[in-house]
This record gives structure tokens, sequence and C-alpha cells, in this order.
């Protein structure tokens, strides 16, 4: 599972909130987890005519499902040009200013997925509303948030983010700020394809990929997104899927 851990101050604990990232089909059948490569594996572990890593600075990597990534590897071959991801979803436009100097591997991942159409048709399948975490959680094509895109993205963690209260265990926490756009993961290189925008200064440990900001319009988006509620799901009422339903339909990369 691809998790957000929260440092709640107030309540002086730690909440841990499951997120997954997803695997998808090139066709409308979704199916299948995403989890950490083995350190161990090799170009000979992939299966026949799948190479297992890149040769560039990124080195995306298949994840230890055993099958091949479901769209192929994202080419290894420096920045892209790409400077917007824009989501147009079914509660509106949502445009992501990608920051490739912060996180040039993460943005050549998106920007491969948006052209391989793989956000294409998919839900953003969470939403929480706790007073340390307001985010919109998508990037998930089976809705359940427990797959991926079959690869495994470097870490680019940020370090310049304002800090936060620090955990009750002393636990290092910063803001992401609202309007933040990071990855979702389930530890160290885990990262795959799930994404949460954050509409409300959120309190995390430094521990997610930032790989851009929404506009203006699209955070009126996001606002009017939560505000509409929340289905409460195994963690509470806030957290759980969007009261009203919130789909992808195309995602493109400029």
């Amino acid at each position: 599972m691809r998790n957000i851990r929260v440092v709640t101050v107030v309540a002086a604990v730690a909440l841990t909130l499951a997120g997954c990232v997803a695997k998808e089909a090139p066709s409308d059948q979704r199916g299948g987890s995403d989890f950490t490569a083995s350190e161990t594996e090799t170009e000979a572990d992939a299966p026949s005519g799948e190479a297992a890593s890149t040769e560039g600075d990124c080195g995306f990597r298949a994840d230890e499902s055993g099958q091949p990534p479901i769209v192929g590897l994202p080419p290894d071959e420096g920045p892209v040009d790409a400077k917007t991801l824009t989501l147009t979803t079914s509660a509106g436009p949502i445009a992501i200013q990608l920051d490739s100097e912060r996180a040039p591997c993460t943005v050549q991942s998106m920007v491969f997925l948006a052209g391989e159409h793989y956000f294409d048709n998919t839900v953003c399948h969470r939403l929480t509303a706790a007073e340390s975490l307001k985010v919109l959680q998508c990037g998930d094509p089976e809705g359940t948030g427990a797959g991926g895109p079959g690869y495994v993205v470097p870490d680019e963690l940020p370090t310049d983010l304002p800090p936060g209260q620090p955990g009750p265990d002393g636990q290092e926490s910063v803001i992401y700020q609202r309007g933040t756009v990071a990855m979702a993961n389930a530890g160290p290189d885990t990262t795959g394809s799930q994404f949460f925008l954050v509409y409300g200064d959120s309190t995390l440990p430094p521990s997610y990929t930032v790989m851009g900001t929404v506009d203006e319009a699209g955070l009126a988006t996001l606002d009017a997104i939560a505000a509409a509620g929340i289905t409460p799901g195994e963690n509470g009422p806030e957290d759980g899927a969007p009261k009203t339903p919130v789909t992808i339909t195309q995602a493109v990369a400029a």
C-alpha cells in the first residue's frame, strides 16, 4: 500500500493513512499491484523481451511483481520539455505546473504516462479532510489505491519545505503547502503513478516527492471537490472516497 504518513500535532499522534500506487493494463482492463523491485533483480530476471531497468540517470526499474511494466519503462533521456500536466476532470480543470528542476525523473515518468493515456478515464479514489492532511489522491487506474504502472521511480525528496511541528516521537515534519502536488509511496523508492493534490496545508514527513503545483483555477476545482464531502472509509469520516465521484477524463502534458 502507498501510505501518506501524517504528523497530527493537535492529537499528538501519528496517523497512517493508506494510499497505494496502481497498475494499469493498456486496454480498459485494470489489474495488479505495484511494489518495489528487489534490490537483487537483474535484467536477466525480467520477462523475455523486457528490460528490468533503464540505463539513464533515473534508472527506472520494473517492480517486484514479475510482470512487465504496463506501458513499458519511460524513456530515460534527461529532463523533458513539458511544463504543464492538465487534468480534465468531471469536477473541472486542474492544471499542474511541473517542476523538472526539483523532480526531473518524476516529471519524466508523469509526462510519459500521460502520453500513454495511462490516467485517462481513471478516478481520484481518495479525499481527506483531517486537521493535518487535506488532499485529493489520484493516479490509480484501479480506483482502489492498490496498483501502479509496474515500474518504480526514484525518490526526489524535498529539502526546502517549511518545517512543521515534530511528532510525539520527535519525527521530523514539514508543511506540504496548499497547491503542492506530490507522489504517494509505500516507503523509500516505491513511487509509482499515484499522486496527491494538496488543497489545504498538510503536515507530513519530508518523504514525498514534490513534482509540481496547482494553478488557481485548479485550486478552485479542488475546493469544490472538498466542499462536496467525503464518503467515509475504513480510516473514519475524514478519509474516504469523494462524495461526488471525480474522474480524470484526460491528462495532457505540454
